[in-house]
Order: C-alpha cells, then sequence, then structure tokens
C-alpha cells in the first residue's frame, strides 16, 4: 500500500538550537549546518507569506 511508508511509527526528533533566538527546540530531521533552524515561534516569523488570492 503506497501510505505504508506514513505509518512508520514515532520519527526520530534532534535536539537542535534556534538560529534566531538561541532557544533548544526539535526537529524531525537531521540538520545539515548548511541552514539555519528555528523554533516553532521564530520559524513562523521567518516563513514566506502566502499569497491567498487566486
Amino acid at each position: 500500500m503506497a501510505f505504508d511508508r506514513f505509518n512508520s511509527g514515532p520519527r526520530q526528533m534532534f535536539d537542535v538550537t534556534c538560529s534566531d533566538c538561541g532557544k533548544q527546540t526539535q526537529v524531525p530531521f537531521q540538520p545539515d549546518g548548511a541552514r539555519p533552524v528555528y523554533c516553532r515561534d521564530c520559524y513562523a516569523k521567518h516563513k514566506p507569506k502566502r499569497n491567498d488570492r487566486f
């Protein structure tokens, strides 16, 4: 079944320090060190604005 890959159990989380505020947080991917990693609050400030107009 195509959706089996999404039901592989709990995700591995990685401890990181937010590149913006310095707060400790966890992310579901292994950071590569080449790009900044943000906590949930700082990510919301940095993510691109969505254009909801059609």
